[in-house]
């Protein structure tokens, strides 16, 4: 597992095309510089790691556009210690940006084939999350809550409304929402009863997936 000057010299024109691109946050752009993304990637797209694209990465699943993690993970505006639940470990890339802004992070992936590969991955490279679960992201992490921050990092057919009432008051709960296309929807909790909802502009991701069992 190298990281070469090769590979660092790309993640800094990578950081370039994204603040280019309205991201402005510079710890997430500290994150993006500072991780090996061809690392999470298989090695037959590594030429393709710090390319604004998503690629796949087995079990039907992509590891997500540099742009799209970025603006996710400013969107959920992330403070350091955060309590942050992420819904779809994948690749544990977005776990690992997370982790690099300073939350503590809990993580949820429902595919067992990138469940065991990421638990074990992740640690090898320094990224320790509180907690890497197996299960359905739908119903959240209700033994962990309330959470600072939730983020979905697949698209949602709708909103789980589990994700909300595991919400801090002020926590923000970022989910890109539709069919084909997804919106990305941040909600603010107010109160016990009030959610404050902005949207973000289109996005594509792969789909959630429901525990049908």
């Amino acid at each position: 597992m190298k990281d070469t000057f090769t590979h660092k010299g790309m993640r800094n024109k990578l950081v370039e095309t994204l603040h280019k691109k309205g991201i402005t946050n510079k710890d997430v752009l500290r994150a993006i510089n500072t991780i090996p993304r061809h690392l999470f990637m298989d090695s037959g797209f590594i030429d393709h790691a710090y390319v604004d694209k998503a690629f796949p990465i087995g079990a039907d699943q992509t590891i997500s556009q540099p742009y799209t993690v970025a603006r996710q993970t400013e969107l959920l505006n992330v403070k350091k210690g955060g309590k942050i639940l992420e819904i779809g470990t994948g690749s544990g890339y977005q776990t690992a940006v997370l982790l690099e802004v300073g939350a503590v992070v809990y993580t949820i992936e429902r595919q067992n084939e990138l469940f065991k590969k990421t638990k074990l991955f992740l640690p090898k490279l320094g990224y320790r999350p509180k907690k890497v679960i197996f299960g359905d992201g739908y119903i959240g992490l209700e033994t962990e809550a309330p959470f600072d921050g939730i983020i979905v990092t697949a698209g949602a057919p709708y909103v789980p409304k589990p994700l909300l009432a595991q919400l801090k008051i002020g926590g923000k709960l970022v989910i890109p929402v539709g069919d084909g296309v997804q919106v990305m929807n941040v909600f603010t909790r107010k109160s016990n009863t009030e959610f404050e909802k902005e949207e973000y502009g289109e996005f594509r991701f792969v789909p959630l997936l429901e525990d049908k069992n």
